[in-house]
């Protein structure tokens, strides 16, 4: 009796709270300035300035004590506050807004669709890196609209809803996991040559954060995007083909939803990918479609809240069943 109404405490817990800091992230968006992550960043680089070594171990050991870290201050911080309805719900919220960058991506987008619109595409091109590590400078307006719709899409599993996928599961300390090893991932888990034995635990250890929320993020786009027929069969036949396993789920299904083409040849620091054509039976990505994917993301994410609510539900619903 007593695990039950403590189970029911914490789904109001995380159902209030992280429908706080979702509105206060898509209100206000991140800071300019002492944003949590750019924090853990800098704390995480310190750390890699010791550890560094071209050795996968060594590059472990560095994700370990970075993530296990921001997991273990998650749930000091939760225990801290167990006993205050009140204090957990405003803990959960702040972990929320400083995890989520839903608002900042829409922002972000639409800066550089502003700018393509208006015809300044040098402007764009300066602002692309911004939401992206492509080399903006051999991309044509629609080419970096394209570079902007990929972005949005994976970036929309990667800031927000697996963010909250690993909230309803474990809490403060699993929001501020999933944010610190996507950061690591980001910082890390790249195919550069310093990185690429260093940053393999990183980059390892996203891929399997990553899967749940961008399988629930690719569901979303098909139920939100307007033509479901067309993202389940882009993602049906082309997620898989793509070199990431998460990102392909969510730009195939985003493909399919906006009616668009993605994916194909790509410039990452000086090296050429020629990557899958997503949804080949889609047009080619227009300056407008930013402002379509941006819509999208936010639709996906306000969604993404609700099923996770209505997920932690109908788990404690069949925990007391079975009692």
């Amino acid at each position: 009796m007593f695990a039950l109404r403590g189970a029911a405490r914490a789904e109001r817990v995380f159902a209030s709270g992280a429908a706080a800091g979702l509105l206060a992230d898509l209100l206000f968006g991140d800071p300019r300035r002492g944003h949590p992550v750019a924090g853990f960043g800098r704390a995480a680089g310190a750390v890699e300035r010791v550890l560094w070594r071209d050795h996968r171990g060594w590059g472990a050991a560095h994700t370990v004590i970075c993530a296990g870290g921001a997991a273990a201050v998650g749930a000091l911080a939760a225990r801290a506050v167990r006993r205050s309805p009140a204090a957990s719900v405003a803990l959960t919220a702040a972990a929320t807004w400083a995890v989520l960058g839903g608002t900042s991506l829409g922002r972000e987008a639409r800066g550089v669709g502003s700018a393509l619109e208006a015809g300044d595409v040098e402007l764009a091109r300066e602002l692309l890196p911004r939401l992206c590590g492509r080399d903006p400078q051999g991309l044509d307006a629609d080419g970096i609209a394209r570079g902007v719709v990929e972005s949005v899409a994976e970036n929309t599993s990667d800031a927000v809803v697996g963010a909250l996928v690993w909230g309803a599961l474990g809490g403060v300390p699993g929001l501020l996991a999933f944010r610190a090893v996507n950061t690591l991932d980001a910082m890390v888990g790249h195919k550069s040559f310093k990185y690429r034995r260093f940053g393999w635990a990183s980059a390892r250890l996203d891929d399997v954060a990553g899967w749940p929320g961008a399988r629930l993020t690719g569901a979303l786009a098909v139920l939100a995007g307007g033509r479901p027929r067309e993202a389940a069969r882009a993602w049906r036949e082309d997620a898989g083909r793509h070199p990431s396993p998460n990102a392909g789920v969510v730009e195939a299904s985003f493909a399919g939803a906006l009616g668009v083409r993605l994916g194909g040849t790509l410039a990452y620091g000086g090296r050429i990918e020629h990557r899958p054509v997503l949804n080949a039976r889609g047009r080619a990505v227009r300056v407008s479609d930013v402002e379509r994917a941006a819509r999208l993301s936010r639709r996906v994410s306000v969604a993404a809240w609700g099923v996770c609510v209505a997920g932690r539900l109908l788990v404690r619903g069949s925990l007391r069943g079975r009692r």
